[in-house]
């Protein structure tokens, strides 16, 4: 029994498998927010220290970084929200964080 497989030539994957980046990427979305509860100030502080370092580490103009570390249920409560310059940074950012 003989198989058949379908290949597509590069028209065709031109046509059917590519997308444009501008019509996923549009420079709207440029913000990342970060909330988690710690045992502790300490332990809050750490992280937030981490996250700016990622953050400068992928801007190409200053980063506006705003955080809260609050009391919460459980320990203290801290949330970031990082502006970037453009979309590109805001997703290299969110993805080092995975």
């Amino acid at each position: 029994m003989a198989h058949s497989i379908n290949k597509c030539s590069a028209e065709e994957t031109a046509a059917c498998c590519c997308v444009d980046v501008g019509t996923i990427i549009d420079n709207e979305d440029r913000k990342a927010s970060f909330s988690q509860v710690y045992a502790d100030r300490h332990q809050a502080e750490a992280m937030l220290a981490k996250l700016t370092e990622k953050a400068r580490a992928v801007e190409s103009d200053p980063c506006q970084i705003t955080s809260r570390i609050e009391p919460a249920e459980g320990g203290v409560a801290l949330t970031a929200d990082f502006n970037f310059s453009c979309e590109a940074e805001s997703l290299i950012f969110q993805l080092g964080l995975r």
